[in-house]
């Protein structure tokens, strides 16, 4: 099973049924599992008897070398990511350096936090006659010189925004939305612990703060939020032809 091959596993949101069948199977047969930090649900890690590895502060080389010393063992290596891999899970830059030991990567989707904080709102992010796309981004910080949520912003539609609860007020700033714009700050998603806070882009930032939340939370901004009018889908509007 092996193979000179690393599996990239997306963990999901934190609901550990919430992770996929194969997933869950490889966790299974793990020798090794290197996973995300808190940002995975301990639940999760009780899948696997393998060894584990919390790669929180190791540096690329470390998590490289770890990963290349143990398929050259013949081990079954899982890096297991939180939510899905391929948002904001910086999987190219490992896969680049395990290309250079000719090892091959297995990426497994996971399901993202971002549609989990839908399932919470009882919501779906795209809705006709309120908003027909959904904008991800993320704030400026250590790893983004410049952000574009202003520019990205004033098409007024769905908006999911990563890694931003500590610049909320920065945020809420820069958008473009009218005031009274609906917003859900959504901690935890799907985890035992999940809190969603309500409100509006006046007003969430405060709410934010009275909550005491500082990480870990999805913002969704616009009329999904809580839509008041909306058009019925086409599905449902008129007679259906077979498929």
């Amino acid at each position: 099973m092996n193979d000179n091959k690393v599996y990239f596993v997306g963990s999901g949101p934190g609901d550990a049924k919430l992770i996929t069948v194969k997933g869950k199977e490889l966790l299974e047969n793990a020798d090794t599992v290197i996973y995300a930090g808190s940002l995975v649900n301990p639940e999760i890690l009780d899948y696997s008897n393998g060894e584990m590895v919390d790669s929180y502060g190791m540096t690329l080389d470390e998590i490289t070398s770890k990963i290349v010393d143990d398929v050259k063992s013949d081990k079954i290596v899982v890096r297991l990511h939180s939510g899905d891999p391929s948002l904001y899970g910086s999987i190219l830059e490992q896969m680049d350096e395990l290309k250079k030991h000719d090892i091959d990567v297995e990426i497994i989707p996971g399901v993202s936090s971002v549609f989990a904080s839908a399932s919470s709102l009882k919501t779906q992010m795209t809705l006709n006659g309120v908003s027909d796309s959904l904008i991800i981004t993320r704030p400026a910080g250590k790893t983004l010189d410049e952000d574009k949520i202003n520019e990205l912003s004033k098409h007024h539609e769905t908006m999911a925004i990563f890694l931003g609860t500590q610049k909320i007020d920065q945020i809420m700033e820069k958008v473009d939305y009218p005031s009274d714009t609906p917003v859900a700050v959504i901690y935890h998603a799907s985890w035992d612990d999940e809190k969603v806070i309500k409100g509006t882009v006046s007003d969430i930032s405060q709410k934010v703060k009275d909550a005491g939340i500082k990480r870990s939370a999805m913002i969704i901004i616009g009329g999904v939020v809580d839509p008041i009018e909306f058009r019925r889908s086409y599905l449902y509007g008129v007679p259906q032809e077979p498929l």
